[in-house]
């Protein structure tokens, strides 16, 4: 677990217990901290809710000396640990800082009005980290955003850094909550992949390389405006020393204009341009123009850190690809079966349709947006389209003209639709330019569904 010094005897309050917040919890109380947490949701809350066994409901492996009270000001307890208290935040006064998970909107939130009035600071796990380093083995930290490919990005790089020898951890937007994790050792890199909502709640992370992919509009609904949402992702650069590394996509014009902004970093500053033509035949896991962007940022992110060309060739040729992002499941009669349920915008799933020739393509759930433009350069790829979920009769209406398009409802009835008309050599695949939560807990609940529905056609 990582932990901060500077946390001891310090007051907190966390909102939201899910997986970031109950490592927060974790990670601030093992540091010594006084912890006052609440989740609305009571499956979260009796996590951590009193108990006459100290410890008791922490999970496996969890400290068992860390105390539980309901005292509404806890106090270190006799071990040198902090106490936590799972009680409504009503009053901030006295609090050193509101810990909340990237899930809590902060321009609409009561409690995040209420901090601010109260003059306190609202932060997130990734800024606890931050506030760590100084307690950690000597190591660098690399921080990728970006609207798509952050996830790709992250794990292409945590995976060459590893086929380099390096030891190396990621976290943030992926894998477990990098607080949870046990600090590395000296010369470690800490790979983080770092949504607009996590950089909002950060103040002090000084990225010894900063990534920028790409800015396309998305979760507007947080921010004024798109020029809101790309002001959050221009923090990250903010926060970092002038003369660490920068990489950027200036594939698009907002991204275009943040690497101009930075053109006094010189030659710490590495711009990957769009279109650049490269050999991707022995990347299996890597194909399309936007995985060939990825690529291109890792490699400068590895580079940066000092990684050997033998050892980035490797680690491009072995990386086996994330779920749900382009990910092939099955191969039937000479039909590919390709999930990219990740694909939750048109923007993301443009590229996925670029990258096969002939395309029976899978879309809809919960609509970002009214149009599909991003998409309509690669309507040329598509031999048929099966229109899902809520934006089903929306999105069936806008490609009507432009290809056969059903509207079938649910993802099981477009599977067998597509099976039945895929010939050898076509690919079905699962790129629904819209969110998940109409029909499916999240993406990653859509690609199971999906990969269960293909499998039952053997």
């Amino acid at each position: 677990m990582i932990i901060a010094k500077a946390w001891r005897g310090k007051r907190y309050a966390v909102l939201g217990l899910a997986r970031s917040g109950a490592a927060a919890v974790r990670a601030l109380v093992a540091g010594g901290a006084q912890v006052v947490a609440w989740d609305s949701a009571e499956a979260e809350r009796a996590v951590f809710a009193p108990s006459p066994l100290r410890g008791e409901g922490w999970g496996e492996g969890q400290p068992s000396n860390v105390a539980l009270g309901t005292a509404p000001h806890p106090t270190l307890s006799p071990e040198g640990r902090g106490l936590v208290d799972v009680a409504p935040l009503d009053d901030l006064s006295g609090f050193d800082a509101l810990v909340v998970s990237p899930g809590v909107p902060l321009n609409t939130h009561p409690l995040a009005a209420t901090a601010r009035v109260a003059g306190v600071p609202v932060i997130g796990d990734i800024e606890l980290f931050a506030q760590a380093r100084a307690d950690l083995p000597p190591h660098k930290v690399v921080g990728i955003t970006g609207t798509n490919g952050k996830s790709t990005t992250t794990a292409l790089v945590h995976h060459i850094l590893k086929t380099a020898g390096i030891p190396t951890l990621m976290g943030g937007n992926i894998g477990l909550p990098i607080l949870e994790q046990q600090p590395l050792p000296e010369g470690g890199v800490y790979v983080l992949e770092l949504s607009s909502y996590q950089i909002d709640l950060t103040q002090t992370l000084d990225c010894d390389v900063a990534v920028l992919l790409n800015i396309t509009p998305d979760h507007l609904d947080r921010y004024d405006g798109f020029e809101g949402y790309a002001a959050s992702k221009t923090r990250l650069f903010a926060m970092q020393s002038v003369e660490h590394d920068a990489v950027i996509g200036i594939g698009d014009a907002p991204s275009a204009q943040i690497a101009r902004g930075l053109s006094a970093k010189g030659e710490h500053l590495t711009k990957i341009a769009p279109g650049v033509c490269m050999d991707q035949s022995n990347w299996p896991a890597l194909q399309g123009p936007h995985n060939a962007q990825n690529a291109l940022a890792a490699i400068a992110v590895v580079k940066a850190l000092g990684v050997s060309e033998v050892d980035i060739d490797r680690g491009l040729t072995s990386f086996s690809g994330l779920p749900h992002r382009m990910q092939q499941i099955a191969s039937y009669g000479g039909v590919a079966y390709v999930d990219d349920s990740k694909a939750t915008n048109p923007e993301s799933t443009a590229p996925a349709l670029a990258a096969f020739d002939r395309v029976h393509w899978i879309i809809g759930g919960r609509a970002k947006g009214d149009d599909l433009d991003a998409c309509k350069p690669a309507f040329g790829h598509v031999v048929r389209a099966y229109a899902i979920g809520e934006a089903g009769p929306r999105f069936a209406e806008i490609l009507k003209d432009s290809m056969p398009v059903e509207n079938v409802g649910t993802l099981d009835a477009a599977v067998r639709s597509a099976a039945a008309n895929a010939k050898p050599g076509d690919t079905v695949l699962l790129s629904p330019a819209c969110a998940s939560f109409d029909q499916f807990r999240d993406y990653e609940a859509r690609g199971a569904a999906f990969r269960a529905a293909v499998e039952s056609l053997a």
